[in-house]
């Protein structure tokens, strides 16, 4: 995964039970029983590593991450893992890795349909890809950034944060990408919603992800601003329930190729 600037492993886990439910019910759905060696590619500041060390305790399990930062509350959360710093987008697995578990991090990767595919390629008979990518780029939290971004005065300097980043392919194309070289491929959809306390939940979710981008290119007032003016179209498009609280919809695409 690629670093912007740094990532922050306190602002990544202030919500660490919802980020780590997808990982659980991936993890749920892979088809080894006792792997020898395992990567958590991606592996953030450990939260998805602890899973696999409890799954798999006789496993050799390496994290992969290219923040040194959340490498660094990786190795302080889970000791009995090994951890390298590394771009996912150029890394090779060790040989006789196993499982090759991606939470949240292909998405980040350019070209990421080809690098899955590599990735798979380098697996063993019986080895296992499995990932998990955030399907949510036309939603409301990530549209307004880009409508915030091209509105105000820090258009100009916000240009070059683009799109976020792309839509994914749909679940047919992944299919079809990754059959050729595995034996069974399976491709699912599931839309969480995230209860959270209010519209400034939402913005501090995504000041660990998505706002990243654009958040790293501004300072001191500007920065300030603009965080304002998407918190306020935030409001707006996720109303509160009930209770006070509001629902953060979720996509998320789930993929487990067996080779």
């Amino acid at each position: 995964m690629r670093a912007v600037a740094d990532w922050s492993a306190r602002q990544y886990l202030e919500f660490e039970d919802e980020r780590t439910r997808p990982a659980r019910d991936l993890l749920a759905q892979v088809p080894l029983a006792s792997p020898r060696r395992v990567v958590d590619v991606g592996c953030g500041p450990g939260n998805s590593t602890a899973l696999l060390i409890a799954r798999y305790p006789g496993a050799r399990v390496v994290g992969v991450d290219a923040s040194p930062e959340m490498l660094r509350q990786a190795r302080e959360r889970v000791p009995a893992a090994d951890f390298v710093l590394a771009d996912v987008a150029a890394w090779s697995p060790p040989a006789e890795t196993e499982l090759l578990f991606g939470n949240a991090v292909f998405h980040w990767v350019p070209d990421h349909p080809a690098v899955l595919a590599r990735l798979l390629a380098t697996l063993p008979a019986g080895g296992v890809l499995a990932v998990q990518m955030p399907d949510n780029a036309e939603e409301p939290a990530l549209a307004l950034m880009r409508t915030v971004a091209a509105r105000g005065p820090w258009a100009e300097t916000l240009a070059p944060a683009g799109a976020v980043r792309a839509a994914l392919r749909r679940p047919g194309d992944y299919y079809d990408l990754l059959r050729p070289e595995a034996t069974r491929v399976e491709v699912w959809r599931t839309i969480y919603h995230h209860p959270l306390p209010g519209p400034e939940a939402i913005v501090a979710w995504f000041a660990g992800s998505s706002l990243r981008p654009f958040l790293a290119r501004l300072e001191g007032a500007a920065r300030d601003d603009f965080t304002a003016a998407y918190a306020s179209e935030i409001a707006r498009a996720y109303p509160r329930r009930s209770d006070g609280t509001v629902l953060l919809p979720f996509p998320r695409l789930f993929i487990v190729a067996t080779r």
